[in-house]
């Protein structure tokens, strides 16, 4: 659900016929690995070097590291997919594994020891993909309620939820001493909580009406990133409250936003009116990287931006014309990982690509 904006990407990760059984392990199979292929940066991408396409064809995004720096976990259609399922794959490409084992998954991240990935998913609504929601009432996306974080072994098996509540939770994300913040609607809004690495200890961070979500711990973990619109009184509101009750949301612009890890001290970083989502904290946690269609006048391109944390010194960082988003800086900020539409074979796919950051 960190990709509300992206018609090409399958986008808040939707799918599922069976209820996860505690300790059940996912059928394996390792899908062939593509070699690596170097892309030449667009004029202008002067912080990327070295840049080369991690996957090729489907639907790839939501790349992030394990704290090592040695591996990625993302979520892709492909191949017999019929819709997200979340894979893992060594930084150049190799020894991609596939982790999910149906419903419809999105946002994975490895726990601080490697051993473990969380991810959100529909399975216990069935494992077939759940159905999309008719545009009817305009463009909207769904907020599946079957969505519960789930945590897995590396390699897929032994699953287990984190998560039960009724209601959407999904977007989990790890500090590095396992500390979990997370997306919800478990009491009505789309807020942000963060929870013990057992899914104990939960505590609401933000209270108020709007679409708060996509959170990132910086590096040091005292502070957290995320993309919300906080709403007040009015049409937009009511229109916002009466599709939540529908578990679905209509996508408008949002603004990036900073807090302290236990949801004081929140301030507004960026004040664009545009759709700018899935921030990341340099590892100084002096600038945050995230995407934005602040550069396109029609709105449909969506680019990088970098810019400090006290809302000064916004700099673009992408150039392509269609789609680029999730950036995440490795663990030593010498690389970083994003997902794009370009060097495309077909129109519309999106793939994971790495760089190394100047």
């Amino acid at each position: 659900m960190r990709t509300p904006f992206v018609p090409v990407l399958g986008a808040l990760a939707v799918c599922a016929a069976a209820v996860v059984v505690a300790g059940q392990a996912a059928p394996r199979s390792q899908a062939p690995a593509s070699p690596t292929k170097a892309v030449a940066p667009l004029a202008n991408e002067a912080h990327l070097t070295n840049v080369r396409q991690l996957t090729f064809g489907g639907e790839n995004a939501e790349a992030y590291f394990s704290f090592d720096g040695t591996r990625l976990s993302f979520q892709s259609a492909r191949g017999a997919d019929a819709c997200d399922q979340i894979y893992s794959m060594n930084i150049d490409g190799s020894d991609v594994q596939h982790i999910s084992n149906g419903g419809r998954t999105t946002c994975s991240y490895y726990t601080p020891d490697g051993r473990s990935i969380i991810y959100a998913s529909t399975v216990k609504g069935g494992r077939e993909c759940p159905p999309k929601p008719s545009f009817d009432q305009g463009y909207v996306w769904p907020i599946y309620d079957a969505y519960d974080i789930y945590i897995a072994n590396a390699d897929g098996s032994n699953i287990r939820p984190l998560t039960t509540t009724p209601g959407y939770d999904a977007e989990a994300t790890i500090r590095k001493d396992g500390r979990i913040v997370f997306t919800s609607v478990r009491d009505g809004d789309m807020d942000i909580y963060s929870m013990n690495p057992d899914g104990s200890g939960v505590r609401r961070l933000t209270n108020r009406e709007g679409p708060d979500g996509g959170p990132f711990y910086s590096a040091d973990g005292t502070q957290i990133v995320f993309r919300g619109r906080p709403l007040s009184a009015g049409p937009e509101l009511d229109d916002y409250r009466a599709l939540l009750k529908k578990a679905i949301w209509r996508p408008t612009a949002l603004e990036i936003f900073v807090m302290n890890e236990d949801g004081s001290n929140l301030r507004q970083v960026t004040s664009l009116n545009a759709a700018s989502f899935a921030p990341f904290f340099t590892p100084d946690g002096r600038k945050i990287i995230f995407a934005s269609n602040v550069g396109d006048p029609q709105k449909r391109n969506f680019d990088l931006y970098l810019i400090n944390v006290d809302g000064t010194g916004l700099e673009r960082v992408t150039y392509n014309d269609t789609f680029d988003g999730f950036p995440m800086f490795s663990p030593d900020g010498k690389k970083l990982v994003f997902a794009s539409n370009r060097n495309d074979a077909k129109e519309g796919e999106t793939n994971v690509f790495i760089a190394d950051w100047k």
